[in-house]
């Protein structure tokens, strides 16, 4: 069966995750802002859930089309085939966004939809009331100049949420965002990565996630789980197959440290469920005190902005201490930091080679790219 999906994801990772789908033999990969259009069978469907780095979810597709009235809204919602999806006893909940369109009250927006579901419901299935007690079927909706998205939410808990960080430091990095920088470093297997801001460890776990080819979402579950319209021998497939692509036999290694032993002590635990303690190495330590011992490395960290942690001069002083503690790395060494400081290159004391614009939630950042 050939669906039309789409995979949300934080502003500035469009690129990565349409590549990502590419990979994974996914069929009209097309990219907009913040969100990737492709299409694929049910197995493609629990392969993007199982495999992507940096998505926030899969939805199908159900239709997408123009709508200026409540009535024009009711009637397309309608139409569509609900029942092939939603079983009689079902939970079908409504949320959504509407953003510069006629249809501006999402409330409203909300309401005629669930109603247009109910009545094509009723329809095929000959009842007139829904007990709403089976499994969860996300109906979500966007309105963008006036063209509709209806969509079903296969994923449920946002694929950042791998299950190996149950709890974190004040203001953590998520965990699609920190893959992303991972891989816009071109973070290897045979790499060693250092984070001298580990934090809960988030860098540095999806870092050696990514050296050794692990799933995201290979131990986890997915809303569609249990809704019986991907077999589950195509579950097993994909998990299979996720499994057989794991790399062992890897020189990959990962170096953190912080000032904080209680972020050191969390990302040891975290380490540890995410089944890559292995290759991390974690030290209590200054910045001031960074001095790596090997000739080559890749640098990859979120320190403090400013924003929430730090004031901004703190910040700023720490920039000029990190950018002192790294001035006399070998030139083999590659760097990335994220940060939404806009004095960071000159605090820091170095232009960076290449920037990138991303967004670490709602904050606007600059991923700051050194060496060649």
């Amino acid at each position: 069966m050939e669906l039309q999906m789409t995979a949300p994801c934080l502003l500035g990772l469009e690129g990565l995750v349409a590549e990502e789908l590419r990979q994974m033999d996914a069929r009209e990969v097309t990219a907009e802002n913040g969100r990737v259009f492709f299409n694929g069978d049910q197995a493609m469907l629990a392969r993007a859930n199982i495999n992507s780095r940096f998505a926030e979810r899969i939805l199908i597709v159900l239709d997408r089309f123009t709508a200026v009235t409540f009535e024009e809204l009711f009637q397309a919602v309608r139409r569509l085939p609900w029942s092939e999806f939603i079983g009689s006893t079902d939970t079908f909940p409504v949320k959504g966004y509407s953003i510069s369109s006629t249809l501006h009250s999402v409330p409203d927006c909300q309401k005629i939809i669930k109603k247009a579901v109910v009545e094509s419901l009723k329809e095929d299935y000959h009842i007139s009331w829904f007990d709403e007690t089976g499994p969860v079927h996300q109906i979500q909706f966007s309105i963008l100049k006036d063209q509709v998205t209806i969509m079903l939410d296969t994923t449920g808990t946002g694929l950042h949420k791998r299950g190996y960080r149950p709890e974190s430091n004040a203001a953590p990095i998520r965990e699609t965002l920190a893959a992303a920088l991972c891989s816009l470093s071109r973070l290897r297997h045979y790499h060693t990565l250092y984070d001298p801001f580990c934090g809960s460890g988030t860098i540095l776990i999806e870092g050696a996630m990514l050296a050794a080819n692990v799933a995201p979402g290979i131990n986890r579950n997915f809303a569609c789980d249990r809704w019986g319209f991907v077999p589950e021998a195509a579950w097993k497939q994909e998990r299979a197959r996720a499994h057989a692509c794991i790399k062992t036999d890897i020189d990959f290694r990962a170096f953190g440290s912080d000032l904080d032993p209680h972020a050191i002590e969390l990302t040891a635990i975290n380490a540890k469920r995410a089944r890559v303690g292995q290759y991390l190495h974690l030290d209590t330590a200054d910045i001031a005190d960074f001095n790596p011992q090997t000739e080559r490395g890749t640098l990859v960290t979120n320190p403090p902005y400013g924003e929430r942690l730090l004031e901004k001069k703190e910040a700023e002083d720490l920039y000029r201490m990190f950018g002192a503690a790294l001035r006399d790395l070998p030139p083999k060494w590659r760097g990335l930091v994220l940060s939404s400081h806009t004095e960071f290159e000159r605090c820091f004391g170095r232009p960076a080679d290449k920037k990138r614009k991303l967004y670490n939630g709602m904050i606007k950042c600059d991923a700051f790219m050194y060496g060649r």
